[in-house]
């Protein structure tokens, strides 16, 4: 039975309509409680088809052609006024960016694919001028204003990000920040999504325990949700924030953790290089937009590098005093 959902990003209102609910549970897992029930009118509008027959060759450049992680071989099309995103056999998304607008085609029996929904997200987000930032976000002790930690994959966001919530900091989010740079403003906002405890953080973290049960799965992970973390740390409601710093994580070599100034151009370079992705025609109209909201962050808040050592915690301290307005002015 066909069906639409909306749901509130900070201000911009997306709809997703599918013939069959089964069809979107991915978003739902990420973005159900930003659900809204009022029939507001979208800034951005999703729809999920099923269809034996794809349209696999539109017209445009070729932009990507390769494999991606986990989802494996797909093809993006930069067709100027739309872009296609293509995985042979399977399924297709279309951004009408201009138009505000995308259309999901999936072969029946079909799961719509990760990296295909992240796209979509992404173009929604996009056309309510935020965009999606692979880092952790934190709120100060006392403070509303959050700081912005980046790092590649297995570098320890999360581990980082839960040894900080035990020393007052509140968490927002360990993996996907939500950031927009509006009159002259840069605020920044955590997808309510779980947690990724890996058996490390576990060890290293004993406090987090409670919140964990017997089974890992293959990459020695465990799947938290923000309510059972509630129980043992601060979560924040998703609303935004300003942000007050950006930190770029690092591991320390000799177990020491400290926290450097890091000149704006290489934090511009670290972060950009994670999140902007250039293809075979260079940055589409939506990358170069995120590289835009990128240089404004890096030019309006401090940024440092911040290399943790053998005690993740001891980095609290450290942040609140290079940060802590009082000490600073006194």
């Amino acid at each position: 039975m066909a069906a639409t959902f909306r749901y509130d990003l900070n201000g911009q209102v997306i709809s997703i309509s599918a013939s069959r609910a089964e069809l979107w549970p991915s978003f739902d897992l990420m973005l159900g409680t930003l659900r809204v029930d009022e029939p507001v009118e979208p800034g951005f509008r999703i729809d999920i088809l099923e269809t034996p027959a794809l349209p696999e060759t539109p017209e445009g450049k070729l932009a990507f052609d390769g494999d991606v992680p986990l989802d494996g071989h797909c093809r993006l099309i930069d067709g100027g006024d739309v872009v296609h995103l293509i995985f042979p056999g399977l399924q297709i998304a279309s951004v009408h960016a201009d138009q505000g607008w995308a259309e999901i085609r999936v072969h029946p029996d079909s799961k719509v694919k990760w990296t295909l929904l992240m796209m979509v997200l992404d173009a929604a987000l996009d056309a309510g001028g935020q965009h999606m930032l692979h880092t952790a976000g934190l709120t100060l002790p006392g403070r509303d204003a959050l700081v912005l930690i980046h790092a590649p994959s297995g570098t320890g966001k999360s581990t980082t990000s839960l040894a900080l919530a035990s020393q007052g900091f509140g968490l927002c989010s360990d993996d996907v920040m939500i950031l927009s740079a509006k009159a002259g403003e840069v605020t920044a906002w955590g997808m309510p999504r779980k947690v990724k405890v890996h058996r490390n953080t576990a060890a290293m973290l004993p406090f987090v325990a409670p919140c964990l049960g017997d089974k890992w799965d293959a990459e020695g992970e465990q799947a938290v949700s923000l309510d059972r973390l509630g129980e043992i740390i601060r979560v924040e409601d998703v609303r935004a924030r300003p942000v007050a710093a950006l930190l770029h994580l690092a591991r320390s070599a000799d177990g020491h953790t400290r926290l450097m100034p890091m000149a704006r151009t290489d934090a511009m370079v670290a972060l950009a290089t994670d999140n902007v992705r250039t293809g075979m025609t260079g940055l589409l109209p939506m990358q170069k937009r995120r590289m835009a909201t990128i240089a404004a962050l890096v030019q309006a808040v401090p940024t440092f590098t911040l290399e943790v050592g053998s005690s993740p915690a001891d980095a609290a301290a450290l942040i609140r005093a290079a940060l802590d307005p009082v000490a600073q002015t006194g």
